[in-house]
């Protein structure tokens, strides 16, 4: 069974799997350790990943990224609109109430959910893994920005049900970073707690977490989030000087033409890694727009100076992340970073400087979230022992419960999960009411939450409410959870009522008697009909056979180009070859016309046969290889003959040398059975003899009469014939007769009649 644990990043993912007592980061089709988090779409098939990200300049308008960014939102929410739209060249529409893409798929338009695209990729992670562990994949968890909201976490699982995985956990991104710290340590003290601050500048958002270790368990003291400060935004301040630069010193605007933009991005990027360690970055980017090269060089400095509104941000969100945490400063024993964007200079100053202390390198900043997540897939799965290690994580945002007031009640709302409230976590909360109600669950506080994300949770029916025998109204217990995904919802609920039991008890004098005691009797389950923000099942079930249809698809385009490129292959290697190395071994008389059609399949290549079905390409390379295949077999035989007639010799003359050595360990040998191994080794010198001789008088381009195969059969025969009998193992000797008495004779007989007797009164013994 696998376990797998995935970083879902904006701009790419990492997949670690548990596996060898450890845990590993595989890589990709391209050996690469992160994929691209890039959807594209074509003409006959769509492309994922590393071939989605070939597509990024050429096909801009139906390449999609910020899958992640996208997750739960609807098209006329001002994040898509003011952020997210400036990163995706496509149109952004709605479908089915959601945020989706309207692309060219198969040569048509076609409209995809967030959820779908996401689905899509996860699919691609999915054939990634199951290569790599040469295995199916279904289990996994999957990382989550801990400001994620239920809508959006929701989304995620939805996309991996239709991608065929089974998330056990949505795990928050810095809670797996601290598990992946906190489980392989072993100075981790048992009474007063390490406290570890985790910093995470990703490509789209910027994440602190402070987390305390103890011994076996690590509790998530607070979180603090900015939801857009990461790469992409740094990214985009060289991307705006820099186009003020060359429509200034070249005369052109890159805004202007969409994929002058994407290749500036590109180039911003690249300019931006080189600054994190070097002081200076060239960026120069070939035929970037009317046919115009352009160049310059950005200095460390100046991107400093550029970027300062954006450093300024840094220390907010450290702040408030102590202040929720309840700690100060002096409190945090370790920094410990993960991220891309952790490696501009600056940042780690700004965080260095505000912690007082130098910043730990014990992650890897790349790596270290999906190795987390890798970690908490095998504590959750059956089949993997795992060290024993607490995970409790918090709730970021409070989550209340509403309803209309009602005589029994004088509040009409209560904060259920407060503020860092643990996850998973299980409250009953209890009503009293003579009717059925409604309970309304929202976030406490909309104005934490991402803009656009709607508070609203879920809306709870609890039915077939009834008064008392007595006319009271009826005490009503609600099961509320905030489940291993950070999601809310209403476990159940029943009715309870006061009753009189008798119970047996043992009282001081060790004797049973009767005792009445009133309890709280559960006295009949409700239903509850609840509607939350899950995408109905109907969709997901929609949505899961078209990606169903698509993988299948897919595969056939990819089976159909495999089997042209072997047809195209096939064509110009065997006419090249006839013509050279196997020119002898083809008959002449059909040479000429199988040279033509070689040469026609090519040509058909390129012209009509650009698009067929893959039954076309497999049924000509067939009727190629009719007269191909026994050319080259020929030629093989011709090269391998020789090969396997010299080890034959060879044998021959090893196994005919040990049979007529005089060597003492074949001494015990008899010698006609020597002479049998000499005879058989000379009838298969002469059988080779012959053999090669008879073949030497057919042509090349005829079949062989003697095979590679049959001199390779004819030398494991002698060796068969022949060892048993030179590996025949010698006689023991017999033992030396006693020479210290006068009479052995006398002596041994008296002795075996003593030794019979004494074997006999043995065996008389009981």
């Amino acid at each position: 069974m696998s376990v797998v644990g995935i970083d879902l990043g904006n701009l790419q993912s990492v997949i670690a799997v548990a596996r060898n007592r450890g845990i590993d980061v595989i890589c990709n089709e391209v050996s690469n350790r992160a994929t691209p988090s890039l959807v594209s779409f074509g003409g006959r098939q769509r492309y994922l990943g590393e071939a989605a990200k070939t597509q990024e300049i050429s096909n801009y308008k139906n390449t999609v990224g910020s899958l992640k960014r996208l997750a739960g939102r609807t098209v006329s929410d001002p994040d898509v609109q003011e952020y997210e739209k400036k990163f995706i060249a496509g149109d952004l529409v709605d479908v089915d109430g959601q945020v989706g893409v309207k692309v060219s798929y198969l040569d048509e338009a076609q409209t995809f959910s967030n959820i779908q695209l996401i689905a899509m990729y996860l699919s691609k992670l999915k054939d990634i893994t199951a290569h790599e562990i040469a295995g199916p994949v279904s289990d996994c968890v999957i990382t989550v920005p801990g400001w994620f909201t239920e809508i959006q976490r929701r989304a995620v699982l939805s996309a991996a049900e239709i991608a065929g995985l089974n998330c056990l956990r949505l795990v928050n991104d810095l809670t797996a970073a601290a598990l992946g710290y906190g489980i392989t340590k072993t100075d981790l003290p048992e009474d007063k707690p390490r406290n570890v601050a985790f910093v995470d500048v990703g490509h789209s958002d910027y994440s602190v977490s402070v987390a305390s270790f103890v011994k076996g368990q690590l509790t998530v003291r607070g979180t603090a989030y900015d939801k857009h400060f990461g790469g992409r935004d740094f990214d985009n301040v060289i991307v705006e000087h820099l186009a003020a630069e060359f429509k200034e010193k070249f005369k052109i605007d890159v805004y202007t033409n969409q994929k002058a933009l994407i290749r500036l991005r590109v180039a911003a990027e690249r300019c931006k890694k080189v600054l994190s360690a070097n002081p200076q970055a060239p960026v120069n980017i070939e035929s970037i727009m009317d046919d115009r090269d352009v160049q310059t060089i950005v200095n460390r400095t100046d991107f400093e100076e550029w970027a300062s509104h954006l450093f300024t941000r840094t220390e907010d969100t450290l702040k408030k992340a102590m202040e929720v945490a309840g700690l100060t400063v002096a409190d945090i024993d370790a920094v410990e970073m993960v991220g891309g964007s952790t490696r501009i200079p600056a940042i780690k100053t700004t965080i260095s400087n505000f912690f007082g202390k130098p910043i730990s390198t014990t992650l890897n900043q790349d790596e270290a979230v999906a190795r987390g997540a890798a970690l908490q897939c095998a504590m959750l799965s059956p089949v993997f022992k795992v060290r024993d290690f607490r995970v409790n994580d918090i709730c970021t945002y409070p989550i209340k419960l509403e309803w209309t007031k009602s005589p029994e009640d004088d509040d009409t709302e209560i904060v259920v999960f407060d503020n860092n409230n643990n996850i998973p976590s299980t409250k009953m909360l209890t009503f009293y009411r003579s009717e059925p109600f409604t309970l309304e669950a929202k976030y406490a506080n909309p104005a934490d939450l991402p803009r656009g994300i709607n508070p609203w949770l879920g809306q709870y029916t609890i039915k077939d409410v009834k008064p008392t025998a007595n006319g009271d109204p009826a005490q009503v217990k609600v099961k509320v959870r905030l489940n291993i995904h950070g999601i809310f919802s209403v476990e159940g609920a029943h009715t309870v009522e006061e009753k009189v039991v008798e119970e047996e008890v043992t009282n001081k004098d060790g004797e049973k008697e009767t005792k009445k005691t009133k309890k709280l009797v559960k006295t009949g389950d409700l239903k509850v009909v609840s509607g939350t923000t899950s995408v109905p099942h109907t969709v997901i079930d929609q949505y899961a056979e078209k990606e169903s249809q698509m993988v299948a698809s897919d595969k056939l385009i990819m089976a159909t180009e495999a089997a042209k490129n072997s047809l195209e292959e096939y064509g110009y290697d065997m006419r090249d070859k006839i013509m050279g190395p196997l020119s002898d071994y083809i008959d002449p008389g059909i040479k000429d016309k199988f040279a033509e059609d070689l040469n026609t399949v090519v040509d058909w290549i390129y012209d009509e046969g650009d698009d067929q079905p893959k039954s076309v390409y497999v049924e000509k390379l067939d009727s190629l290889k009719v007269i191909g295949t026994p050319v080259v077999e020929r030629y093989r035989e011709a090269e391998e003959r020789p090969r396997a007639a010299n080890s034959l010799m060879e044998t021959i003359q090893r196994v005919t040398k040990e049979a007529m050595s005089g060597d003492d360990k074949y001494s015990h040998i008899a010698p006609h059975e020597k002479q049998d191994i000499v005879d058989r080794c000379d009838r298969a010198r002469r059988w080779l003899e012959e053999q090669l001789a008879k073949q030497e008088k057919v042509p090349k381009c005829e079949t062989p009469i003697l095979f590679a195969r049959d001199i390779s059969k004819e030398e494991e025969a002698v060796v068969a014939f022949a060892t048993p009998i030179l590996n025949k193992p010698k006689p023991i000797p017999k033992p030396a007769a006693d020479e210290s008495t006068d009479s052995p004779m006398a002596d041994s007989d008296e002795k075996n009649e003593d030794d019979k007797a004494e074997k006999k009164d043995e065996m008389d013994i009981d």
